[in-house]
């Protein structure tokens, strides 16, 4: 017998039941274990943890394109796994195999695979192409979905200018950028928004160009927060070797600065490492030793921040970042990146996906992965020419920061 009661929870509970899951379509380099695509699109397939819970986005990937298949490919397998097909072609990804698109969100992931590098050293990864055959099926098809891109929006600022006009002109929301600016920061660090930033210095490890984007990005997200927002770079230099410590000596960049983002690393190397004694890595030239060729990135904006990056390798193994705010004293803190294979980092990453899929709305300005793709390459530009210093007019790069920081905090 139906009561009134049972009638009215049933009639309640009809438009959760009629919520289908959010249709995604991934668009991929490789599908290859521990490669990006497969970090970021298995949190859509099983699920990912969150906030001390085991959470299952409500989406379903129903479409894959894969550009390159290595002996370690899974896409097949995953496919099998989960029931969806993978395509020859990204239009054909998108509508499914049929004649219009078919899905609620495009997920692009050209991050890993075997391509060239031109003579910057930049990995020639196919983001721009990707992004504008997805752009090709919006037009021809009369509809737009969200569109996450993972890491730069391409090695070319000219092609990433295009890809951030391209996602306003046709009114969709873009995501895009890297896992650092969402991980967790240790100790917690969130500077308040219009806050007086004095200067900042940020560490970075590994090779360019894809490791110092991370750490380009996450010295980004926490300057962005400054008063009067984000107004663009008016020049940028890149020095390396011997004339990195020099700059130092000359008042270029801040030791105190960077002895107090090194007392954030749990990566320290040297006698770290060979005999397990703590370090003041700062002093006694103990840097210059460890450093084969240290990189150091200066980065001067519009407002007149003067910020820099050290990318030192051979010290350390981690990313870390200080600052000095107006009235403040020297604050740091630690990008935090668990390890393989769970890789919990990329877990916070997909969260903000979902919730831009979710709600239609991009958590934080596409602008911030756009200016800081145009640093990474202006600065290359500096290292080809003999190292010297070049106006950036074209960086002129406005945008204002989220309310809140979007990083992992339990």
């Amino acid at each position: 017998m139906i009561t009134r009661r049972t009638f009215l929870g049933t009639a309640a509970a009809a438009p959760l039941l009629a919520q289908a899951p959010k249709r995604i379509a991934i668009v991929s380099t490789v599908f290859r274990p521990l490669s990006h695509a497969q970090h970021i699109g298995d949190r859509f397939m099983v699920g990912y943890p969150w906030q001390g819970q085991w959470h299952k986005p409500a989406t379903q990937v129903v479409a894959l394109y894969v550009d390159q298949k290595p002996a370690d490919d899974l896409s097949e397998a995953r496919a099998k796994e989960f029931g969806f097909k993978v395509y020859p072609t990204i239009a054909e990804t998108l509508r499914c195999g049929g004649s219009k698109l078919a899905v609620d969100a495009v997920l692009i992931i050209a991050e890993h695979g075997d391509y060239p590098s031109n003579e910057k050293g930049q990995k020639l990864y196919p983001r721009f192409e990707f992004f504008e055959q997805v752009a090709k099926v919006f037009e021809a098809d009369g509809r737009s979905v969200p569109v996450y891109n993972d890491k730069h929006l391409s090695y070319s600022f000219e092609k990433a200018k295009r890809m951030r006009d391209t996602a306003r002109r046709l009114k969709f929301p873009m995501l895009a950028g890297s896992s650092l600016p969402v991980t967790w920061r240790l100790p917690d660090l969130e500077l308040p928004l219009d806050c007086e930033i004095e200067d900042a210095l940020m560490v970075g490890c590994g090779g360019s160009d894809a490791m110092d984007f991370h750490a380009l990005e996450a010295l980004q997200c926490m300057i962005e927060r400054r008063k009067g927002g984000e107004r663009g770079v008016k020049s940028v230099q890149l020095i390396e070797g011997d004339a990195v410590w020099k700059a130092a000596d000359e008042g270029r960049w801040s030791k105190e600065m960077l002895r107090s983002a090194l007392s954030r690393s749990d990566n320290p190397k040297g006698a770290a490492v060979t005999d397990g004694r703590t370090q003041d890595m700062v002093g006694a030239g103990v840097l210059p030793g460890l450093c084969k060729n240290p990189w150091a990135y200066f980065i001067e904006y519009r407002d007149g921040l003067k910020t820099t990056l050290l990318m030192l390798s051979d010290a350390v193994g981690d990313f870390t970042f200080a600052v000095k705010r107006k009235g403040h004293a020297i604050e740091s803190t630690q990008f935090f990146l668990t390890p393989e294979p769970n890789v919990t980092y990329s877990a916070s990453l997909a969260n903000r996906i979902e919730k831009m899929i979710d709600t239609g709305v991009a958590p934080y300005a596409v602008d911030r992965t756009l200016l800081v793709s145009g640093i990474l390459e202006s600065c290359l530009d500096s290292r080809m020419k003999g190292h010297a210093k070049l106006d950036t007019p074209h960086l002129s790069v406005a945008y204002r920061a989220p309310k809140e920081s979007q990083y992992a905090r339990t």
